[in-house]
């Protein structure tokens, strides 16, 4: 093949393959019979997930090249994250600690506010209602330090690997297991955030891969997404998670070289759209499961049905929410529209 995989194309179409991870984890989520054909390569929607782990880790690479203070660059991490989640988190912990009278996620009223500051459920009992937001947080928050290690130290690029290990004591190893096993879904998605970070001087310098290297990447591909759609179909709750999300982390690097070819020749149109569901991906996010998808399902439409209108009633939702929040941004007191607007210019 002459056709070349070049890396500035996972920054040149961010929004769009941000866009479709987004759209693979709201298919997932939709509860599939197991006899449908599908069943487990939809399952393997949660491969989304990953990409943008992977997507943000190479996005923190560019955003820490331009050397922000480090306030600005925690400044600009959190301000897109913490007003939609503050609002969402308010309209799911509240009323739940209210039906449940402190028996559901938050206990007392000290759990309730710092579930709603920080998700401590996630923490606390492994509370996957939200829990993409305080695993990024925290991805977020430890970033800095593992960027400033492999600009002085390259050989640390190797930490995936240790992570890798890391998230097999998670699952094995006694004293590891015991103190933080409820977490697994954390600790084995750092890899993937790592290894995006480590790729973003390859994207940012522009670097390519000739057009053989497309029958690799192929490869890859196919052995990969074979293997998470074995686990899936035939060997569901008779394995540890962990190791399907090891597959994942080869499934996510071929897929979104292969993608960005695919997107380089699609239609205007369609890469519009996928860069606009992009833009609105942590308001999706928040929104799909516990305030449209929830409601759908008593009325059993079936799959396609279902997940053609909980991704029409999202879109709306996450929309109005994205504009929102940006009013408000822009309504914050001078001092931190100051800090905002600087952070933005750096950044």
């Amino acid at each position: 093949m002459k056709t070349r995989i070049e890396f500035s194309d996972i920054s040149r179409y961010r929004g769009e393959l941000m866009g479709l991870a987004m759209l693979f984890v709201m298919l997932f989520h939709v509860a599939m019979p197991k006899s449908y054909a599908m069943y487990g390569l939809v399952r393997c929607g949660n491969v989304g997930v990953d990409m943008f782990l992977l997507l943000s880790g190479i996005g923190l690479w560019y955003a820490w090249s331009k050397r922000p203070r480090l306030i600005d660059f925690y400044w600009r991490r959190y301000i897109r994250i913490y007003p939609a989640w503050l609002l969402m988190a308010c309209l799911f912990y509240i009323p739940n600690f209210m039906e449940t009278q402190g028996s559901g996620y938050s206990p007392n009223m000290g759990h309730l506010i710092a579930n709603i500051a920080f998700n401590w459920s996630f923490w606390r009992i492994d509370d996957l209602t939200f829990w993409f937001i305080p695993a990024i947080m925290m991805l977020y928050t430890f970033a800095p330090a593992y960027m400033w290690l492999i600009e002085r130290h390259a050989e640390y690029r190797w930490m995936p690997i240790l992570f890798m290990l890391l998230a097999v004591m998670v699952q094995y190893y006694p004293p590891v297991h015991h103190s933080v096993g409820h977490l697994e879904i954390f600790f084995s998605r750092i890899p993937i955030f790592l290894i995006g970070i480590n790729m973003g001087s390859w994207v940012k310098e522009g670097r390519s891969m000739n057009g053989s290297s497309i029958w690799l990447m192929l490869a890859v591909l196919a052995v990969s997404l074979a293997m998470c759609i074995e686990f899936e179909q035939s060997w569901r709750g008779r394995f540890p998670l962990f190791l399907e999300r090891m597959v994942y982390i080869p499934l996510t690097l071929s897929g979104i070289m292969l993608l960005t070819i695919v997107l380089r020749h699609a239609p205007k149109t369609v890469n519009k759209a996928l860069a606009f569901v992009g833009g609105i991906s942590l308001e999706l996010y928040l929104i799909h499961i516990q305030f449209v998808l929830k409601y759908i399902k008593p009325y059993k439409w079936g799959y396609c049905l279902t997940a053609l209108a909980m991704i029409a009633v999202s879109l709306v939702l996450a929309w109005l929410l994205h504009r929102l929040v940006g009013l408000l941004a822009d309504r914050l007191p001078q001092k931190l529209t100051a800090i905002r607007g600087k952070s933005h210019a750096e950044i």
